[in-house]
């Protein structure tokens, strides 16, 4: 057996060569090691304002499995939600039913009166206390209230169902009634208490009220002011109106600006007054990320973009301009788009618009915006590059350092 015998020098020697490789071999391996793991938490935990463009548009699976839609903007598609949104107006939904004057209900207190030729039938009859009939022969009757089957009585005419008829229509059927026993009679029927044709009024109002209707016939306007005005701004405040199975909203200075909104009233209609800003939420790579209250009539996509401070130019992708919206089944209907709509008959869409297309901007002045949209611009592909590469420069750049420094240890 053979031993290697070194002396004191060579051995120094051969001890700082190792202890300089394990140095090295330590710094290369730890240098790895942290970059491969940066790499991977930059990847996974980049910070983001929400999805990409392409994360949106390139998610079919995901979108087709809730039923929403992604419809890219033209100005087709514009036109015909517009049209869809001119078909909710008053004028197309409620049509006003002519009416030739007052319809008795049950409930209504009429009075009737009727004339004579001598000899009279009701001549010398004594109707009650300062009620008889007298040498011009004119008998009026004690008023009475309709009844529940919508009738009254009238002495030798019997019993008359006056209910849904007009005055004129009461007083023909007396005088038919009357025929062969009164001489030559002429009835007339006044309503002395209304209170079968009226419409109710209620909200944010001065007072509630309930309306009778005149002759007049009576509108929109005309509830309003019986009710003394609203109490919020008239440019934030909602009438809603309901008639029958019939429920349609519009903002009260819409009304107030197209005379033909203002729409006649009918018995039973209820009025409902309601302060109801409207909104839209802003995300993404905008001037501000919050709720922007915005006044009726609804506001374009260009007047939205400017209020919540445009695009920032270092990070928003202006061709991921994006509209989150619950639409109506007939507004998609008219754009000829397939669609699957929820138990309340509306529909989640989103709406994508190009910015860098110079036409997107006439697109964006005509297409308005609702209440709870959620406007979202997301970011450009560069700009989470650019997050990724700072992360790792922050993460790594520290760690080269430290490496540095091991080999003077």
């Amino acid at each position: 057996m053979h031993y290697l015998q070194l002396d004191k020098p060579r051995y120094s020697g051969l001890k700082e060569n190792l202890s300089r490789q394990c140095r090295r071999i330590t710094s290369r391996s730890l240098l790895a090691a942290l970059t491969l793991t940066t790499l991977a938490g930059c990847t996974a935990l980049s910070p983001s304002a929400g999805p990409t463009a392409g994360e949106i548009t390139n998610a079919p699976n995901s979108l087709r499995l809730k039923n929403i839609k992604v419809i890219d903007l033209n100005d087709s598609i514009v036109s015909q939600l517009s049209l869809a949104q001119a078909q909710t107006l008053f004028s197309n939904t409620f049509r006003s039913i002519a009416q030739s004057g007052n319809v008795i209900g049950a409930g209504d207190v009429i009075e009737v009166s009727i004339w004579e030729v001598p000899p009279a039938l009701f001549s010398g009859l004594s109707l009650g206390p300062g009620i008889v009939s007298g040498a011009s022969h004119v008998t009026t009757f004690p008023v009475q209230v309709v009844n529940y089957e919508g009738t009254i009585n009238i002495p030798f005419a019997g019993e008359i169902h006056v209910a849904g008829r007009t005055l004129k229509q009461i007083e023909s059927e007396i005088v038919f009634r009357l025929k062969g026993k009164a001489n030559q009679p002429q009835v007339l029927v006044r309503t002395v208490s209304n209170n079968s044709t009226n419409v109710t009024v209620v909200g944010d109002v001065a007072k509630s009220v309930r309306m009778p209707l005149t002759a007049k016939r009576e509108r929109l306007l005309d509830a309003l002011a019986a009710a003394g005005g609203v109490r919020q701004p008239v440019n934030k405040t909602t009438l809603q109106l309901t008639r029958g199975s019939k429920v349609q909203s519009m903002p009260l200075d819409m009304i107030i600006r197209d005379p033909k909104q203002n729409i006649t009233l009918l018995p039973d209609d209820i009025i409902t007054f309601s302060f109801q800003p409207l909104s839209f939420t802003a995300l993404g790579a905008t001037g501000k990320n919050e709720e922007v209250n915005f006044e009726a009539p609804n506001i374009s996509l260009a007047q939205a973009l400017a209020r919540s401070g445009g695009l920032i130019d270092s990070r928003a992708d202006a061709r991921g301009v994006f509209i989150f919206r619950y639409e109506t089944s007939h507004a998609l209907e008219l754009t000829g788009q397939q669609f699957s709509p929820t138990p309340d008959g509306m529909v989640p869409v989103i709406y994508r618009v190009n910015i860098k297309d110079p036409a997107s901007f006439f697109i964006a002045q005509n297409f308005k915006m609702h209440n709870k949209d959620i406007l979202y611009i997301s970011n450009a592909p560069t700009a989470d590059f650019q997050k990724f590469l700072n992360m790792v420069v922050s993460i790594v750049y520290p760690v080269v350092n430290v490496i540095n420094v091991i080999p003077k240890l």
